[in-house]
């Protein structure tokens, strides 16, 4: 209930301060486990990549953020779990994993980051994929939060990352990242205007 409220709180807020347009948000299933692989261009990410969806989508956070009283709490309440800075656990991980098997949607942004323009993505997202049998859904954040001006968020379609499965190769996460981070920067591109 608590997820729902603040959702619809921070989508009415979002169209009126940052002119939120939403797109593709039929690519994602209303059912089964769901990895959404975005950009990372601002602290706000996780909730406009999370708001326009009616799914609950889970983030990983910085293990620091659920000291602070108040907010620790809540974004537990809201389905975030920590992640210690400059590396991901085995709790990290096995939370991951069992959110995306037990069928929920998991948002990550593979850079690890925050950047203005796209880097390098890191092998967590395409390990998670790899061992669940997860979608995975590219998403495009635009814009940089300026109040009254234009933001907004592309869900393109899913990453076929089936070829990865079988392959044994000692290369094959940093190909699939490949994959992945190639499918956000297409719509980066093709939105840039």
């Amino acid at each position: 209930m608590l997820y729902k409220t603040i959702r619809m709180i921070l989508r009415l807020l979002y169209i009126l301060i940052y002119r939120l347009k939403v797109e593709g948000k039929y690519n994602i299933p209303q059912q089964g486990g769901v990895m959404l692989c975005s950009n990372h261009v601002n602290l706000l990410d996780p909730t406009i990549v999370g708001i326009p969806l009616n799914r609950e989508v889970h983030f990983m956070a910085k293990e620091e953020l659920f000291k602070i009283p108040v907010l620790g709490k809540l974004i537990a309440k809201l389905g975030a779990f920590p992640v210690k800075r400059g590396g991901v656990s085995r709790d990290s991980i096995r939370n991951a994993i069992k959110i995306l098997n037990e069928g929920k949607v998991f948002g990550i942004f593979p850079e690890g980051t925050r950047r203005k323009s796209l880097g390098v993505g890191k092998k967590g997202a395409a390990s998670f994929a790899l061992r669940s049998n997860a979608i995975v859904i590219p998403v495009a954040i635009i814009g940089n939060y300026t109040p009254f001006r234009k933001m907004k968020v592309i869900y393109g379609k899913p990453v076929d990352l089936s070829e990865f499965k079988e392959d044994s190769s000692t290369d094959r996460l940093e190909k699939a990242t490949d994959k992945i981070m190639s499918n956000i920067e297409n719509l980066l591109k093709s939105n840039s205007n």
